[in-house]
């Protein structure tokens, strides 16, 4: 029985690319020490998946960024700013596209469907000029070849690549995007007889987007598509694979319907429904791949179970047409749990990262064909049993606490405008007030301090002064800068999720369990494991000393319950929403105590909200609500006076504009600049904001500093769909990932803008 691996996590064990590609960023090394590193890495990522015996291996799977930017610059896709004209494309253009530079901003980067992973999305219009640009696909195919493995290239779908596009400026919003088709098949077509030539046998196709909600022109590009490809595929074995979700009918027809494909690939974990569409009729010879083990989440499979699944299947599709299959990339897990020093052996046999989620794939696929593993699966089924009993995982005055939430919709009981009113009177802030989001460069000496607390090489008498002075610093440029409501910086925390998560009960914490967020973005997800409690305040101290440094509102920085939730590995023994609630009682703790405190304005993020939104809309007001919920519960006890901020980043929120209102916060700022102020668009067509707003006046994730003429350009463009009295002057998003060299002349062009506009706007009373 055939095994398959629809992607692996690419950062190595350590984080390897994420230093290798920082170090050639900041020129501290050559292109070709990237190249040799992301050599290194493929090369063992392949031998380890050949060594635990899976047939279907992916190659081009691996990137210096994102899949779909890899898949721009196949095509050649380059937009003009860059100044690309022809030939292979270099690292140069590629991590300009992605970053930016010095002269031209980067391109949009969104969320990957509904995970906590991005891509920089494609700018295409009807003069784009496609070419066979990246040879990728081809030269990782024959570097595994070299090493002795065989491999699946992987290619992003062209239709999928179409859909996850956007319009680029200037272009008429009529304009259809799958009109491309034609443009891009031909470098599609050179790709595969190049793959072909190299003796590749089998090729995957990623069409993700088959889980969506699609009408049926978008259906029918695909069935053009592929039957436009059909002759160049003959002689390969063809998977179009789909993930994320349950596929819907018509697009379950579409797909075994496609001419020139040799076996579809679903998503059984997160898309159970299938397994119902499967059974009532799969194409006959044709291959089915079953992605029965998790790509998305870190618990240890229930084989048994899973083995009953694919027994199931076996019987409708045949014995030598069915492949055991991960449910999606493995990109979206940690790398391996043998890195794992901090989790204790209980926690540790409940888990499996992406090297363990191999292996099982491997054991399922021998028992299938008869040869069970007897001791691996009795193993198995130990620990799931010791994580059913542990009494680790139930509190039960938590349970009843969550229980009794139902029947209230904890909204705060005064309108905004009020609220706004009196707010405004306790802090007196000038028109346009500016904030930054949170977090301040997270400089070497910082982490350092950090790390050798945690290490205990230094008291903690010593760690709290070296913080106290970090926090000072912050607090001083912020005045230098004459910023209007200010932020402690976040020197104490390495992770806005982690930290919270490290004082809640119910959570466990990797040494290494690092997952790809972005380029070199690396996150270490926290795993919930039992119900959530706060034993104790979190951020009270940090916030009170910092309000302590200063005469101008100093904001409390909180992630929000949503955003936790979200940007961890959820146990998955309970709904989220049970979860989310428990976790929204424990923050609402620490709002009221931030309260207590001082702390007039607090800040609770919830950047991962329109991240978890399920892709099938009927499913939509269901997650909405108990999400709006939860976070309207951590804030529905504070005073009128006490103003309540928010943030939201980097995804597409306007089709979620009217339950942000119903968030009911005092103040939301939002990512804005580098999606090309498409947010500013929801208010042009009539929607209706009262509270507070602060769309991202510059793009915190790249290296470029905008000048201040820039800035005020973009605040007179918002003032032209926002009042004056609610608009808020601030950056996109938190400045961890920047160094001061950027942010001080960025801030300064913020506030200088911001200062410049309230002239223009006084001198015209």
């Amino acid at each position: 029985m055939a095994s398959h691996i629809v992607g692996y996590p690419r950062m190595g064990p350590k984080r390897e690319l994420k230093f290798a590609l920082e170090s050639f960023w900041d020129g501290k090394s050559s292109a070709d020490d990237l190249q040799k590193v992301s050599a290194d890495l493929r090369s063992d990522i392949w031998k380890q998946m050949s060594a635990a015996g899976i047939k279907y291996i992916p190659s081009n799977t691996f990137s210096h960024y994102d899949q779909v930017l890899d898949t721009t610059a196949m095509l050649g896709a380059v937009p003009p700013r860059y100044g690309y004209t022809s030939g292979e494309i270099g690292l140069d253009v590629f991590f300009s596209m992605a970053r930016g530079n010095a002269s031209v901003p980067a391109m949009e980067m969104t969320k990957w469907f509904d995970t906590n992973y991005h891509y920089i999305v494609p700018e295409l219009g009807p003069d784009v000029k496609f070419s066979y640009a990246s040879h990728k696909a081809v030269n990782e195919y024959k570097e595994a070849k070299a090493l002795g493995v065989d491999t699946v290239p992987v290619l992003v779908g062209p239709v999928s690549y179409l859909l996850l596009s956007k319009l680029a400026k200037g272009v008429d919003k009529s304009f259809d995007l799958l009109s491309l088709l034609p443009k891009i098949l031909p470098v599609y077509k050179e790709v595969i007889a190049e793959l072909k030539a190299a003796g590749a046998s089998w090729i995957q196709f990623d069409e993700p987007l088959f889980v969506m909600d699609l009408e049926g022109h978008k259906l029918e590009a695909f069935s053009g598509a592929y039957a436009e490809l059909e002759s160049t595929l003959s002689g390969l074995n063809v998977l179009v694979e789909t993930y994320f979700a349950d596929i819907p009918a018509e697009a379950y027809k579409t797909l075994t319907s496609l001419k020139g494909v040799t076996a579809f690939g679903f998503d059984l974990v997160r898309g159970t429904k299938t397994i119902d569409l499967i059974k009532a009729g799969f194409p006959e010879g044709k291959y089915l791949f079953a992605g029965v083990v998790d790509g998305r989440n870190i618990w240890a499979n229930d084989l048994a179970a899973s083995l009953i699944t694919l027994q199931s299947l076996e019987g409708v599709v045949g014995k030598d047409k069915l492949v055991v299959s991960t449910s999606c990339s493995l990109l979206h897990t940690a790398v391996d749990l043998i890195n794992e020093t901090k989790l204790d052996d209980e926690i540790k046999s409940w888990l499996a990262f992406a090297a363990q989620k191999v292996v099982e794939v491997d054991a399922l696929a021998k028992a299938l064909a008869g040869q069970t593993n007897e001791s691996f699966f009795t193993a198995n089924a130990d620990a799931l049993s010791s994580r059913r009993s542990s009494p680790r995982v139930t509190n039960e005055s938590v349970q009843k606490a969550a229980a009794a939430l139902k029947g209230s919709d904890h909204r705060r009981t005064t309108e905004v405008s009020a609220r706004l009113d009196a707010q405004q009177k306790k802090l007196n802030l000038p028109i346009l007030p500016t904030t930054t989001i949170g977090s301040f460069p997270q400089t070497v000496e910082l982490r350092r301090v950090r790390r050798e607390y945690k290490a205990k090489k230094i008291s903690e008498e010593d760690y709290v002064k070296a913080i106290k002075e970090e926090i000072k610093k912050v607090v001083d440029i912020q005045e230098e800068l004459d910023i209007d409501v200010l932020v402690h910086g976040e020197p104490e925390r390495n992770d806005m999720v982690e930290y919270f998560g490290e004082q809640l009960s119910g959570f466990a914490f990797t040494a290494n369990g690092w997952v790809q967020s972005y380029g070199s973005r690396c996150v270490k997800p926290p795993v919930i494991y039992g119900d959530v409690s706060r034993p104790k305040p979190m951020t009270v101290f940090w916030s009170s000393t910092a309000q302590s440094m200063t005469k101008r509102p100093m904001k409390g920085m909180l992630t929000g319950p949503v955003t936790i939730l979200n940007w961890s590995f959820v146990r998955n023994d309970q709904p989220r929403h049970e979860t989310c609630y428990q976790i929204a009682l424990a923050i609402k703790d620490e709002v009221e105590d931030l309260e207590k405190g001082g702390i007039g304005v607090i800040q609770i993020d919830e950047a991962a909200l329109r991240e978890g939104l399920p892709l099938r809309k009927a499913e939509h007001s269901f997650y909405l609500d108990w999400a709006v919920h939860s976070f309207r519960i951590t804030n529905c006890g504070v005073q009128d006076s006490t103003q309540i901020h928010t943030h939201m980043c980097y995804s597409n929120f306007n089709d979620i504009i009217h339950s942000i209102i119903d968030m009911d916060a005092d103040v939301i700022t939002i990512e804005n600049s580098r999606s090309d102020e498409k947010l500013l668009s929801v208010f042009r067509e009539g929607v209706k904001y009262g509270a507070g707003i602060g769309p991202g006046v510059y793009d915190i994730h790249s290296p470029r500093i905008p000048s201040t003429e820039e800035i005020a350009d973009r605040i007179n463009k918002m003032l032209a769909v926002l009042e004056q009295n609610i608009l808020w002057v601030n950056p996109d998003c938190g400045l961890k990932t920047r160094k001061y060299t950027e942010v001080k002349p960025a801030l300064k062009a913020v506030v200088d803008a911001a200062k410049l506009i309230r002239s223009q706007l006084s001198s015209a009373k």
